[in-house]
């Protein structure tokens, strides 16, 4: 009953998808589907002989959707409505769409990444993020890794190794995929220095560890989490104070990159990279692709004697960052020089300071657009609460409004899972028997493609 491979593939379907896709993975397909269909009809019971009817036009349906399945990519675009804007699981943060002329021309075309065009002679792919970088932060020199994590193991490995460095008990956090610091500084060869209780350590506490072994002062910000209540904590600007008082480099590790201080668009204090720069911190580690809002990286600035000498270190061509992502990031700082253009066209920073009001009119554009469906289902706006995520700011919450749909014939984690596996890839929240659409972090561009997977969810 069941048609051969040659059969199938001389379907016209199969002949013009052809055209498109690899021999080889059409004829794996189509052999997968044969399969299945073979372990169907073994698995029937006698009397069900007769009924199993094969169609040959439902095996070229199944062999289609497969080939489209194996030749997609394994990383997709998705729809962002939980309200996390830097969601780690969804990419975090997300480049600005005036920079995809600029990228594309960066990654398809030669470029200058080690050149000097002004010389005519080999030029450093660091240069091309200098200039910005110091002009914001203020800082002597500048260098750029793969991410934050490997920012601190560059710096530790360089002033470090085999020697002290002394970090506050309540600084040795965790962060995303079980990386912790303690044991990031094991691995760059320093000898970690607990100094000080969970809660509270004081000044003195680094002072009394100092000998003649010690080779930093470190400082970490913890950005993902925070302790309340009883506790004490050492400022950079007095580390900063003893560090020069015996020569030791002070760094402060700030894990989240922040450049504008967003206490003014209503959001808590979070300190900037400027703010460590001046108050005197030697080095200053943090991300690319968290508040800053830009790619994956891991930059680092301070005083040029301390860089240098971590340019040089074998680990740094390891750690070092690739053409599109030093284009994502001069493109992304260049637009910090106008802080109102960098609110406006930096997703992240657009997300976060969205006035409610704004936020209401989103609401109501999307709402209008799914009343339309007239689907079986309760659905209303509400407010809600959305999150900065990517482990920064861990307390705050943002008010924001929401699209809340509690279906009435098929239950909200059925719905949940049709439009995330759907064509769409909607990723939303679930609470209280309610689907839940935080229009935070959608874009109007995808109110369509969630009105499309919306009807065929309902279907």
């Amino acid at each position: 009953m069941l048609p051969s491979v040659d059969e199938v593939l001389g379907e016209h379907k199969i002949i013009n998808i052809s055209k498109e896709y690899p021999r080889s993975i059409i004829l794996e397909s189509i052999r997968e589907v044969i399969e299945l269909k073979r372990k169907e009809i073994i698995n029937l019971k006698e009397n069900n002989y007769e009924k199993f009817n094969v169609n040959i036009d439902n095996i070229i349906y199944l062999s289609i959707n497969m080939i489209k399945i194996k030749y997609s990519l394994s990383l997709k675009k998705v729809i962002n409505a939980t309200g996390t804007v830097l969601h780690t699981n969804l990419g975090r943060a997300l480049l600005s769409e005036s920079l995809k002329d600029e990228l594309w021309e960066a990654s398809s075309r030669y470029s200058n990444l080690e050149y000097n065009l002004e010389k005519g002679e080999r030029g450093s792919r660091y240069t091309h993020l200098a200039d910005t970088i110091k002009r914001l932060t203020k800082a002597e020199d500048v260098l750029v890794v793969n991410n934050n994590a490997a920012a601190v193991l560059l710096v530790l490995n360089t002033l470090a190794k085999d020697k002290e460095a002394i970090v506050s008990r309540g600084e040795l956090v965790e962060v995303g995929g079980s990386f912790r610091i303690p044991s990031i500084m094991e691995l760059s060869g320093a000898k970690l220095v607990e100094v000080g209780a969970t809660n509270k350590t004081h000044l003195k506490d680094y002072e009394n560890a100092i000998n003649e072994e010690t080779s930093v002062l470190m400082k970490v910000h913890t950005s993902n989490y925070r302790i309340l209540g009883f506790t004490e904590s050492v400022e950079v600007d007095e580390l900063s104070y003893i560090g020069k008082q015996y020569n030791i480099p002070v760094i402060e590790d700030l894990g989240s990159g922040v450049f504008i201080d967003l206490s003014k668009h209503g959001l808590s204090y979070e300190p900037t990279v400027l703010d460590s720069i001046s108050k005197g911190a030697d080095i200053v580690t943090f991300s690319g692709d968290k508040m800053l809002g830009g790619p994956q990286a891991g930059i680092i600035v301070g005083k040029k004697e301390y860089i240098e000498k971590m340019k040089k270190n074998q680990l740094t061509r390891a750690l070092r960052v690739d053409k599109i992502t030093i284009c994502a990031l001069e493109a992304t700082l260049r637009m910090y020089l106008d802080e109102d253009k960098a609110i406006k066209e930096i997703p992240t920073l657009r997300m976060l300071t969205y006035k409610i009001e704004e936020l209401e009119k989103k609401a109501n554009t999307l709402l209008n657009k799914i009343e339309v469906l007239n689907l079986d289902a309760n659905i209303y706006i509400e407010d809600g609460l959305s999150q900065v995520g990517g482990g920064s700011m861990p307390l705050e919450t943002i008010k924001t409004k929401v699209i809340a749909i509690t279906p009435n014939k098929i239950n909200v984690s059925t719905l949940e899972k049709r439009l995330r596996v759907g064509d769409g890839h909607i990723i939303a929240r679930v609470y209280d028997n309610k689907y839940v659409l935080d229009v935070r972090t959608i874009f109007e561009d995808e109110y369509d493609i969630i009105i499309n997977e919306l009807e065929k969810a309902f279907k």
